[in-house]
């Protein structure tokens, strides 16, 4: 008998199928979700367009390299939060009804099935804002955007993407012992807050040079937005070039061990029927 190979193209594209039928069916829901979403993002933009009347820059980020960086960070947490924060949100909930022993039964990968099973469409407003943004910024810079740039860009924007779902997954399989992890949201918002800043920021406060080597080098929450933002800007890279390498590699590791976290939790999941 040949053994069954799942297509995890088509699987995801049902799910996305899934997740347009659920918004189309509530659409006051998206609505509001969208107006949320540009009203947070205007916020943002008259925040620091009062904050740049004062100054011309910020470290070395002028008004519009800013703004860059800005759309930068929305970009990667638009698309984790329309890819992952949902599944990851949900998967104390299986855990908690019993479900996860229906998932455990379906013959493809777990890990897949709980990361990619609803798409928040809501947040392609937000990815579309990013990217205008983006785009505006660089229009009012001086800069030669070439498409060596754009796709070295566009890779470190899903490097980025990756290392904060691999943060994600490795916090929703503590569910195991935890039995509802409530704390999820709490700790992707202290997250996002540090990566809302260029790194070299940190480095101007007291005990800023212990954060900024942690953050950067350990976990290097600050390097996947500011590297690809300063790569697209053409800026020289903080501390040096080196750092291109630094947020892909432990990424990696991140994924791989996020991995191992996530199926040895799996191990230690007791059956509702046991």
């Amino acid at each position: 008998m040949e053994q069954f190979r799942p297509n995890y193209l088509r699987v995801w594209l049902t799910f996305l199928r899934n997740s347009l039928v659920r918004e189309l069916s509530f659409r006051g829901n998206f609505f509001i979700e969208v107006v949320t979403r540009t009203f947070w993002f205007s916020a943002q933009l008259a925040l620091f367009g009062i904050i740049y009347r004062q100054v011309n820059s910020i470290q070395d980020w002028s008004q519009y390299e800013y703004f860059a960086f800005m759309a930068t960070g929305m970009l990667i947490n638009a698309l984790v939060e329309a890819l992952f924060m949902p599944n990851c949100a949900a998967f104390s909930e299986l855990i908690r009804t019993g479900n996860l022993d229906f998932v455990l039964l379906k013959p493809i990968d777990t890990q897949f099935l709980v990361s990619f099973q609803t798409v928040n469409l809501s947040m392609i407003s937000q990815i579309a804002l990013a990217v205008s943004l983006l785009v505006y910024s660089l229009s009012h810079l001086d800069v030669t955007v070439t498409a060596g740039n754009v796709l070295a860009y566009c890779l470190l924007i899903a490097v980025g993407t990756s290392f904060f779902y691999s943060l994600m997954i490795a916090l929703a399989s503590t569910s195991v012992w935890l039995g509802r992890n409530q704390g999820l949201y709490d700790f992707w918002f202290y997250i996002t807050i540090f990566a809302r800043y260029p790194q070299g920021v940190y480095r101007q406060s007291a005990g800023g040079e212990i954060v900024w080597f942690v953050f950067s080098f350990i976990v290097p929450i600050l390097l996947v937005v500011t590297v690809p933002a300063r790569l697209l800007l053409t800026k020289a890279l903080e501390p040096n070039s080196g750092v291109l390498v630094v947020a892909p590699l432990m990424t990696l590791i991140l994924l791989f061990v996020s991995r191992r976290v996530f199926m040895w939790s799996l191990n230690h999941y007791r059956s509702a029927s046991s």
